[in-house]
């Protein structure tokens, strides 16, 4: 009997070894996943930044030469190559600012010293004013509402965050309360096909409040993570589409007082300083409390981005890098200056290294 129970006793340590190298095995797989998939995405942001890195980065870098003498010419040209690279007159005011404050203090003489400088600098405003977005889970359904004029991709980045969502394991539900423009329903119901998210539609014309108020409380019967509520763009009535914003949120609010958690604006980058107007004019009618900027993959006018940040102390959300449903990204404001200033030599050099 002690025998068979030593026995026992051997198969059943065996079984908990094999079981802890299984486990440990189905971790490093996660893990290299996990990893394979993040460097994807930063190769993707990387070859999305692609045109706004040679109209920025590479003059920066071909200006800030090793040995160079740091005089008003430099800083002249330095100024030139930030407004043309649509980080506008205010942004770039204030970071030559920083930089002459920087060389004074310093005694700095070598133009290469300010490469580094004028890039934590930029980082700095892409981060300031940023907060973390709380967990759906702490407001369910948490409510986005969508805005943002016709044409900047706002019914494609509505179906490429349904989509970002889910792959997070959130259950989605779209509203399509753009009852407005034609065929707005008909292109939101492509994408959420694509997305695999249901989405609550009425007939063209309809109250968008109706629908917004059908979609909630759709989504509490769904017990559902996220809300995506589309609305009109009809910037040009600015007092209607005031009156129509706000009248979905105080229909909203009876069924959750808190909504709408987040009002999110999509902007267009490839308008460069057509996009901070935009900005401007959106944030006088609605209490937009996040951006969401398309397109950057086909423009050397990222550096609107940066410009933006700085305006309005909104954080940026998500970015498009790219026409995929994956292509919208969340925004990291490192890992987006670490894209952006990543240039060919230190691609390579990187490269040899690994």
């Amino acid at each position: 009997m002690a025998l068979f129970d030593k026995f026992k006793e051997k198969v059943s340590s065996a079984k908990e070894k094999v079981a802890d190298k299984m486990a440990e095995t189905r971790e490093k797989v996660s893990t290299a996943v996990s990893n394979t998939k993040e460097k994807l995405k930063f190769t993707r942001l990387r070859e999305g930044l692609t045109k706004t890195r040679t109209n920025l980065v590479n003059r920066l870098a071909g200006a800030l030469l090793p040995g160079r003498k740091i005089d008003e010419t430099l800083i002249a040209e330095i100024e030139e190559i930030l407004i043309t690279a649509d980080i506008g007159v205010k942004t770039t005011n204030a970071l030559i600012a920083a930089v002459r404050t920087r060389v004074r203090k310093e005694g700095l003489d070598n133009a290469a010293e300010l490469y580094d400088f004028i890039k934590q600098e930029i980082l700095a405003i892409l981060q300031q004013g940023r907060e973390s977005l709380k967990p759906f889970e702490d407001s369910k359904p948490f409510v986005i509402m969508v805005v943002g004029v016709n044409g900047v991709g706002k019914t494609t980045s509505i179906g490429k965050l349904a989509a970002n969502f889910k792959e997070d394991g959130k259950n989605v539900l779209i509203g399509a309360a753009d009852t407005f423009r034609a065929a707005a329903t008909e292109q939101l119901e492509v994408w959420a096909e694509r997305a695999e998210v249901p989405i609550i539609t009425q007939q063209q014309g309809a109250d968008p409040a109706a629908v917004a108020f059908d979609t909630l409380q759709a989504a509490i019967a769904r017990n559902a993570d996220c809300v995506l509520i589309d609305t009109a763009g009809r910037l040009h009535n600015k007092t209607g589409l005031m009156a129509e914003l706000e009248k979905i949120g105080r229909v909203m609010k009876k069924l959750k007082p808190a909504a709408p958690d987040e009002i999110w604006l999509v902007l267009d980058a490839t308008t460069g300083q057509n996009a901070i107007q935009q900005a401007k004019e959106f944030t006088k009618v609605a209490p937009v409390t996040g951006l969401v900027l398309t397109k950057l993959d086909g423009t050397a006018k990222g550096g609107v981005v940066i410009a933006i940040a700085n305006e309005f102390k909104i954080p940026v959300r998500y970015i498009g890098v790219g026409e995929k449903i994956g292509d919208l990204q969340e925004f990291n404001p490192t890992e987006f200056v670490n894209a952006l200033f990543e240039t060919e030599d230190a691609s390579t050099q990187a490269a040899q290294d690994a």
